[in-house]
């Protein structure tokens, strides 16, 4: 089986193949117990508990912090669920950085957005998180695997050379069977591009079927340099939303260097600053899709999180 992939061997025709890697490798409900936070807080996602992280905002769009559990209900399929595991205070996150290295991201502005990453990872966010870069043009790339050693993504990043291409969407769903490798408790994907999607195999609707096997939050920023640009390769910023908000992240549109510094560092102190809570569901493994609503029982309180799931359970080790 022939896959376009990640680690800069293979390249096949058709993405198809990496949807059922990705089932397989990402589980929102697992039959071998999982510790999602540490401590005396342990949140373990086992064969029937759905866990997921939630952005609040308040009325004036702050991030709202030390809210008890008492302030949140899950609804399933409309129906609420009891919450039996949370906590509201920061938990490890495994990060995926996608940085587009099509040729329009060739120059200075490669430079600063490498600038711009390393500041995001090694100074806005906890030493006890873990990263991977992937980078993709016409296809995508893992520049590393899993670490948190700063110098491992100084490496990959400078060997970064633009060309090619963009393939956003092919580079969403190469990264998820990363994401199912993580060893951190919540899960994240940063993309930022400065152009549409040219190059992909996959449809958007693919990605967002992809991404209801993951439990990541997706963020983008969007490049959009006031320059004169064609119409067709101007960034999509609605077509990342579609791929974004299904996960509770978002899209950020910027027009330069400077944007994509104060963009990185809102999404790290989203990142920073969000709540993890689980719930039982006997639907968790049955391979049907099911919608999540998480609300805040207070008025004024904005909540963001994912908004359904595939339930698919993890094989057993042998």
């Amino acid at each position: 089986m022939t896959r376009k992939v990640y680690d800069r061997r293979v390249r096949p025709t058709r993405l198809v193949a990496i949807l059922g890697l990705t089932g397989m490798a990402i589980a929102t409900a697992s039959a071998t117990p999982q510790q999602i936070l540490r401590g005396d807080r342990v949140l373990r996602s086992g064969v029937d508990v759905v866990a997921v992280t939630a952005t609040v905002l308040d009325a004036e769009g702050r991030l709202a912090l030390g809210l008890p559990r008492e302030a949140f209900e899950i609804f399933e399929d409309g129906e609420p669920q009891t919450i039996t595991q949370f906590t509201n205070e920061r938990v490890p996150v495994g990060l995926g950085v996608l940085l587009d290295m099509s040729d329009s991201m060739f120059g200075q502005r490669m430079v600063d957005a490498r600038a711009a990453v390393e500041r995001f990872l090694f100074e806005l966010l906890h030493a006890d998180d873990e990263f991977f870069v992937l980078a993709f043009n016409h296809y995508p790339h893992i520049l590393t695997r899993w670490t948190s050693t700063p110098e491992d993504i100084r490496a990959a990043l400078a060997d970064v050379k633009p060309s090619g291409g963009t393939a956003i969407y092919d580079a969403v769903a190469g990264a998820l069977p990363m994401i199912g490798r993580r060893t951190r408790e919540r899960a994240a994907i940063v993309v930022i591009s400065d152009g549409a999607d040219t190059a992909s195999d996959l449809t958007v609707a693919e990605v967002r079927t992809s991404l209801l096997r993951s439990d990541a939050f997706v963020y983008a920023i969007a490049i959009d340099s006031p320059s004169r640009q064609a119409i067709n390769t101007r960034v999509n910023a609605a077509a990342l939303g579609e791929i974004t908000s299904q996960s509770g992240g978002r899209t950020e549109v910027v027009q330069d260097m400077d944007g994509l510094r104060a963009a990185t560092a809102r999404i790290a102190e989203e990142l920073n600053s969000q709540y993890v809570m689980a719930y039982a569901s006997p639907r968790a493994t049955d391979g049907k899709y099911h919608s999540i609503r998480v609300r805040v029982t207070r008025p004024g309180y904005k909540v963001r999180a994912r908004n359904g799931y595939v339930g698919v359970a993890k094989p057993r080790s042998e």
